[in-house]
C-alpha cells in the first residue's frame, strides 16, 4: 500500500504541475545488466539467483547471459526550484540460448532450452538538479518508484523429473504480470544550447516478484521467485520547453 500511494503522489504531481514550469523530454538508449551472480556457486536463498533459481540450478547459463539493449522515453516538469517530477516508460527483451547443467539425452547430446525476459518499466521519479539554467554541465540524482511489467518464458525440450526414466518432452511455459520496485539514479546532462543537452545516466532498480503462470507453486512452500532488479547505463538526449 505504501508504495501504490508514493507512486500515485509521484504521478499526481507530474499531473497538475504549475503551466509556468519547464517541461522536457528525454529518449534514451543503453543497456540493462540484470542482478547476475556466479550460477556454479550454490546458494541457500532463491531470491539471489540469476533470475530465479531453475535458471541457475538447472541451465547453463553464464554470468551476464541476460545483458541486454534497454531503452525508452521519459517526460519531465519542473515543480519546484531545481526540482522535477517524471514519469517513464521502458524496455528490454533478451533471448538466451541454454542446455541442462547436468543432464543429457540417452546417446550424450545436450537438451536445448530457450529462455526469454521481457521487460517494461513504467515508473514516476523525483530528479534533483542543483544548478541553474545557464550552466553547461548540469549533474543530478534521483529516485522513484516502478511497477514493471515483464514476460518471462522457457520453450524447448525438458526432462519430467517427476519421471523415474526422466522422460524428455517438448513444452512452452510462460509468465507474465506486474512486479513493484523502487530505483535511483544520477548522471549528467551537457547542454549544447540553452534547451538540448545531451545525457549520460546509471539507474539501479529493485524488484522482485513471486511467480505465477507456469510458474506457480506447485507443493506447499515452493516458490519462484523471480529477480527483476539490476543496472541500466543510458545515453540520450534532453530536450527543454
Amino acid at each position: 500500500m505504501r508504495r501504490a500511494a508514493l507512486w500515485s503522489t509521484l504521478l499526481l504531481a507530474v499531473l497538475v504541475a504549475p503551466e509556468a514550469g519547464a517541461q522536457g523530454l528525454d529518449l534514451r538508449i543503453g543497456g540493462f545488466l540484470p542482478k547476475m551472480r556466479d550460477c556454479r556457486i550454490p546458494s541457500s536463498e532463491a531470491a539471489e539467483y540469476t533470475l530465479f533459481q531453475d535458471v541457475c540450478e538447472l541451465y547453463s547459463v553464464d554470468k551476464g547471459a541476460f545483458d541486454g539493449v534497454y531503452g525508452g522515453g521519459e517526460y519531465s516538469h519542473v515543480v519546484a526550484k531545481n526540482v522535477e517530477a517524471s514519469i517513464h516508460l521502458d524496455g528490454y527483451t533478451k533471448t538466451v540460448d541454454t542446455f541442462y547443467r547436468d543432464y543429457t539425452r540417452p546417446d550424450g547430446s545436450d537438451i536445448f532450452q530457450s529462455l526469454r525476459l521481457r521487460t517494461a518499466p513504467l515508473g514516476v521519479s523525483l530528479r534533483f538538479v542543483p544548478t541553474s539554467k545557464r550552466v553547461r554541465f548540469a549533474p543530478f540524482v534521483g529516485g522513484g518508484v516502478d511497477a514493471v511489467f515483464y514476460q518471462y518464458e522457457e520453450s524447448g525440450d525438458f526432462i519430467d523429473f517427476q519421471d523415474p526414466d526422466y522422460t524428455i518432452y517438448g513444452d512452452h511455459f510462460i509468465d507474465d504480470g506486474v512486479a513493484f520496485g523502487l530505483h535511483a539514479f544520477g548522471g549528467l546532462r551537457l547542454y549544447v544550447n540553452r534547451d538540448f543537452a545531451i545525457v549520460g545516466e546509471a539507474r539501479y532498480l529493485w524488484s522482485a516478484k513471486d511467480m505465477g503462470g507456469d510458474f506457480a507453486p506447485t507443493e506447499p512452500g515452493f516458490v519462484n521467485r523471480i529477480d527483476l532488479s539490476g543496472w541500466t547505463w543510458t545515453v540520450g538526449v534532453h530536450a527543454r520547453f
